[in-house]
């Protein structure tokens, strides 16, 4: 007996699920957390030192050299920023800074950030500013505070680099112009979807 197109699309209709992706491909599911991709999608040394070159003009050896040591530290990252900041202090120290944020599982967004400090420094900067960035499952969950790691900042060469933390993520600034500021470490930094007046 021979079907007519209505009824055979009735039935296909009617079929369970599973019997529909056997007889051709199952959908793409849709909403699934892009946690494991984003473990998975981290950046090599070679394209974070292409990228601090496009932040920085040119990366010195300096900066290589910090990100080296920060790869040895943490391994493979798996999102970055670059942006700029600018601040001052008088022992109690403020941070400003807006930048992007790459991620290859979420694309680019844009972040703002600031940070009260307490240091040995006085005066004020402005600098260019970038960022690894680890263990960042889900873009949003960058919108928190990190306290600076106690201990953990390098100088070398004019460069600097702080580690920052909250829960899994880690934060990693890398600074050259402001590397003398190193006070400016000691604090946390606020991220924000938007600019802020008040930094803390």
């Amino acid at each position: 007996m021979r079907l007519g197109p209505a009824i055979c699309l009735s039935l296909w209709a009617a079929l369970p699920a599973s019997a529909s992706a056997q007889a051709g491909q199952a959908p793409p599911e849709r909403g699934r957390p892009l946690i494991e991709d984003a473990r998975l999608a981290t950046y090599e040394m070679g394209e974070i030192v292409r990228a601090a070159d496009g932040a920085f003009g040119e990366a010195s050896e300096a900066v290589a050299r910090v990100i080296e040591k920060v790869f040895a530290d943490l391994g493979l990252p798996n999102a970055y920023i670059v942006g700029r900041e600018g601040g001052g202090a008088i022992g109690l120290g403020i941070r400003y800074g807006r930048g992007t944020l790459h991620s290859r599982t979420e694309g680019d967004r844009v972040v703002h950030w600031t940070g009260p400090s307490v240091g040995f420094d006085v005066g004020g900067d402005a600098s260019r500013t970038f960022m690894l960035v680890y263990n960042l499952d889900d873009t949003e969950e960058i919108f928190q505070r990190y306290p600076a790691i106690e201990g953990r900042a390098y100088l070398v060469g004019g460069v600097s680099a702080s580690y920052h933390q909250r829960g899994r993520v880690v934060l990693v600034p890398i600074r050259m112009g402001a590397g003398w500021r190193l006070g400016a470490n000691v604090g946390y930094l606020h991220f924000t979807r938007s600019g802020r007046v008040l930094p803390f």
